[in-house]
């Protein structure tokens, strides 16, 4: 049997909250919510985010279960194969391994935004060329580029110090948006009125909050880290559905507050009709001067970083599972000497996502548009696997694992799988209010064809592995 490499247990329960949690906010609740509300009107978008929230709640039923039994690395590629087999598992793997890399890109790229609205003498200065209608500058590649390098070097130097760092980040990051959000609430000039009308007015109510919706896999992606981090866990596998549900809640319930101070300030209308580089900032600037900046400022700061530090993390673990399998070259698969970290990943993560900053924000957008696609696959297999795991009674076939025995449970799962295949249906179907823009196809069938081209040199060797090798390297098991 083939030698497994083991990731240590390091890591600690609000450590991992952290990493759910601040990967799900990342920089997108301080950037989007002007965005959020030419697509939707204020109460669309609370009303979507939060539906979303509940329905990721739906999906982190069947992640709780499956971590719980086989509490090892690697997420929607381990638990696909777990219930369907090594081609299923490659094709959830590489799509996930998208969906998570193309945020760490982005949160990088968000770093290089927030410089351009507060120091643009640094960022905007060597104008090199446009993508798409955006100017890409040298400074901006510059401050993307350090960011990249600089959070690399802390996944590299252990689990240990990202999971603390993570939650440091975190609680800077609440602290900054309580500020915030307590001063538009409380500043005279703000007015409860500015939110008329409630709904984006061309549209009906429920096309404006299923719009919201079907950005729920990437708006809420992050909580989904738990499973990558599993193998590091330094406590019992069972807490991880509390710490999940506890992570998006919270999540929804930032994304909604920073929504509404946002649209406090002045009528949303009038706001998204002067399409703002930096909406939020913009109106807290207004509103609260630059101490209220300063506050907001601190806040995305640490949103970015979580965002950066929880999808290395994700992305990396998720390239260790693909690596210790054999999907990936076996240098994957393998731990630093020192840090027992897996540095390939790593590096790996770090040295596509320094290329990004040269294409520009909106080449770099379309990427993530249709990086939804390959989270929601992820959320259908855990969905599907959880399924076929529960039971409805004692007498269910199959194996049967600690706690299976739950109608309840196996229904949300299957209501899970549903959701997951419906968010897909919104990205990709005509007409669906998330339908994705032709260059993101684009995008899609360029990292499909990818794919492709890796399965063909990568299928002799991953297999020809017996099911007991993959069994033991996947889910540390000797006997599925």
């Amino acid at each position: 049997m083939e030698q497994r490499e083991q990731l240590e247990k390091t890591l600690k329960p609000h450590w991992v909250w952290a990493i759910a949690f601040g990967s799900a906010i990342g920089w997108g609740s301080f950037v989007l919510p002007a965005d959020w509300l030419a697509m939707a009107g204020p109460l669309g978008v609370m009303l979507g985010l939060s539906i979303g929230a509940v329905l990721m709640i739906i999906i982190g039923v069947s992640y709780g279960f499956l971590i719980k039994i086989y509490p090892v690395t690697g997420g929607g590629f381990s638990y696909a194969y777990l219930g369907f087999g090594r081609n299923h598992a490659f094709f959830c793997g590489w799509f996930l391994t998208l969906g998570y890399m193309s945020i760490v890109a982005l949160n990088a790229s968000a770093l290089a935004l927030l410089g351009k609205f507060l120091i643009p003498e640094i960022v905007d200065i060597g104008r090199l060329y446009s993508v798409a209608g955006w100017d890409v500058y040298l400074g901006e590649i510059v401050v993307a580029s350090l960011a990249l390098i600089l959070f690399a070097l802390i996944n590299i130097r252990g689990g240990s110090l990202s999971g603390k760092s993570q939650f440091v980040f975190c609680v800077l990051l609440i602290i900054g948006a309580v500020a915030v959000v307590a001063g538009m609430l409380l500043a005279p000039s703000t007015a409860f009125s500015n939110l008329q009308p409630l709904f984006k007015p061309e549209v009906s109510s429920w096309a404006a909050v299923l719009s919201i919706v079907a950005i729920a896999p990437w708006a809420y992606v992050g909580f989904d880290s738990v499973p990558q981090a599993a193998e590091e866990f330094d406590f019992s596998p069972a807490k991880a559905f509390t710490l999940i549900v506890l992570a998006l809640a919270m999540a929804a319930v930032h994304y909604s507050a920073l929504v509404l101070a946002t649209a406090l300030a002045m009528p949303w209308v009038d706001l998204v009709g002067q399409s703002p580089v930096w909406g939020t900032g913009e109106v807290v600037q207004a509103t609260l001067g630059n101490l209220g900046l300063a506050a907001l400022a601190l806040a995305l700061l640490m949103g970015i970083a979580t965002g950066l530090n929880g999808f290395y993390i994700a992305t990396s673990r998720l390239m260790f599972a693909l690596g210790r399998a054999g999907v990936l070259p076996s240098a994957f698969g393998q731990l630093h000497s020192k840090y027992r970290t897996p540095t390939a990943g790593i590096l790996f993560t770090c040295g596509i996502c320094l290329l990004a900053p040269w294409l520009g924000r909106e080449a770099l957008l379309w990427v993530v548009d249709m990086a939804a696609t390959g989270v929601a696959i992820a959320y259908f297999y855990c969905c599907a696997v959880a399924y076929k795991c529960f039971k409805w009674s004692e007498q269910g076939s199959g194996k049967h694992y600690e706690g299976c025995v739950s109608p309840f449970k196996k229904f949300l799962s299957l209501l899970g799988a549903i959701s997951s295949l419906s968010f897909l249906g919104l990205l990709l179907i005509p007409g669906s209010p998330g339908f994705l823009s032709g260059p993101s196809w684009i995008a899609l069938l360029i990292w499909t064809a990818l794919g492709l081209i890796l399965y063909a040199t990568r299928r002799h060797i991953f297999q020809r592995k017996s099911k007991k090798d993959l069994d033991h390297l996947i889910l540390a098991s000797d006997e599925v």
